[in-house]
């Protein structure tokens, strides 16, 4: 048993550190302006395989939890104990995606109305523009809400949760109308700024009523792609994931929980695009089909290196991956902030210009001999190997960022 925990708990963290991997990949272009269809997210309805990265993150959590509770529970820890081990690793974990989206902590770039604004300046604007939701934050929430209703609901009362969330959020999303314009949910769901989340966005996370803000994600100022409103549906991609932990943790047979999962896979996948024609997939407004899809393929993929990996033990190629999948916070959190400071804070002297760091990298590394995307993802595929070699070295030194 001992032998078939850590095979599994291996394929695991190959499919975390592809996942880790792929969202550097996907967030890290040498350019915007340039990038090869299935890196970019969906413009709105639809999907790409960009889309699923973070779905497949906030599973991945899912599944772990289940096998951390088990845990925990097998060494003798008191449900107390687990209780506060859940919030504070939640709180944690939104704390440390709040800290990251406030960084650097001031505006550095011109402010509408101030022509020359003092650091004091840019520091009051930063903090009336600092986001509150983000990718980490609503990891937090998901992990904590759903780690804190599996710890005492039964499998039954689970998955009546589960279908609870994505029903009533199905309903709330089409069949009410959305207060500021009364227009009718499904009618409102091609334009994201007229969603009945991002009405709930503007209330409440824009406070600039109250002159203390807009804390809202600035790539959109009227809606939030990890808003509250929609976080109760990623709630339910994490539960799911218990699920699929409390499936993979049995005691059955490998082929039997192979077998399993990809045939459960199969059926969400199937689920979820029927469901889509009446709540279209969408990864903005975190859509129930988007969500029972998303699962879906999660579990096929899971099963699939599970197959490789443990039933066909062919695991050479797996290394990589596991050492990213080892350090994932450390590699989102590390990333985040190197990325802030060459895209945006660190400006040097190019060709008679001041341009970001990252720009003068990439227009002279990159850009001078390749064509545009393949330019764009060559210098995001560099930003990929050089965060392993960082996630390489403190691997080999047993260094690990937990939350």
């Amino acid at each position: 048993m001992p032998r078939e925990t850590r095979e599994r708990l291996l394929a695991l963290d190959v499919f975390r550190g592809l996942t880790i991997a792929g969202m550097l990949l996907v967030n890290n272009p040498g350019t915007w302006g340039a990038i090869y269809a299935p890196l970019e997210h969906a413009e709105w309805h639809g999907w790409t395989p960009t889309d699923l990265i973070f779905p497949f993150f906030v599973f991945i959590v899912g599944v772990t939890t289940y096998l951390s509770l088990e845990s925990r529970r097998a060494r003798g820890a008191s449900e107390r104990d687990i209780t506060r081990q859940i919030v504070r690793r939640g709180a944690m974990i939104f704390l440390l995606g709040f800290l990251l989206g406030g960084f650097p902590y001031f505006t550095w770039s011109d402010i509408p109305g101030v022509p020359d604004p003092s650091f004091l300046n840019r520091v009051l604007d930063r903090l009336l523009h600092w986001r509150i939701m983000g990718v980490l934050q609503r990891i937090g929430v998901a992990y904590a809400v759903a780690a804190l209703i599996v710890q005492r609901a039964t499998l039954k009362q689970q998955i009546l949760t589960i279908a609870g969330l994505l029903l009533m959020y199905w309903f709330a999303m089409t069949m009410l109308p959305v207060p500021d314009t009364g227009v009718l949910g499904q009618l409102a769901l091609s334009t994201p700024e007229h969603t009945m989340a991002a009405w709930w966005d503007r209330t409440l996370l824009d406070w600039s009523r109250f002159h203390l803000g807009n804390h809202i994600w600035s790539g959109s100022v009227t809606w939030d792609p990890e808003g509250l409103f929609s976080t109760p549906p990623a709630v339910a991609t994490a539960m799911l994931g218990v699920l699929a932990g409390r499936w993979i943790g049995s005691a059955r047979p490998l082929a039997e929980r192979l077998n399993g999962l990809f045939a459960v896979g199969a059926l969400a996948m199937m689920v979820g695009l029927m469901w889509n024609w009446s709540f279209p997939i969408n990864k903005g407004i975190w859509t129930s089909s988007y969500v029972v899809f998303t699962a879906g393929i999660a579990c096929v993929s899971l099963a699939s290196i599970m197959w490789i990996v443990d039933e066909k033990k062919f695991d050479r190629w797996t290394k990589p991956w596991v050492i990213y999948g080892m350090n994932p916070i450390l590699a989102f959190v590390g990333s985040g902030l190197l990325a802030r400071m060459i895209y945006s804070v660190w400006k040097v002297e190019y060709h008679g210009q001041r341009v970001a760091l990252q720009s003068a990298i990439y227009q002279s590394g990159f850009a001078s001999w390749l064509e545009p995307k393949n330019a764009s993802l060559a210098f995001a595929l560099a930003v990929v190997l050089f965060w392993y070699g960082i996630v390489y070295v403190l691997y080999r030194k047993q260094i690990f960022l937990k939350v």
